[in-house]
């Protein structure tokens, strides 16, 4: 997504959620959904992952199991 809103990322004809933030950006003061709906899927797919590594990491670390 950060390479997408810089414009090193997918070319145009496909969709990135990096691109749609950085093309939004002139729009964000009259139509702000245009920002907000891909920065929310970025946000939720962000946390989504972080949560199931520290899941992985709990589950499969026999340093963290303590009996």
């Amino acid at each position: 997504a950060a390479l997408g809103f810089l414009g090193l990322g997918a070319q145009p004809p496909l969709p990135e959620w990096g691109a749609m933030v950085g093309d939004g950006r002139e729009f964000i003061r009259s139509e702000p959904w245009i920002v907000t709906l891909p920065g929310l899927a970025i946000l939720v797919t962000v946390i989504s992952v972080n949560l199931f590594g520290d899941g992985l990491r709990d589950a499969l670390d026999p340093k963290l199991k303590r009996s």
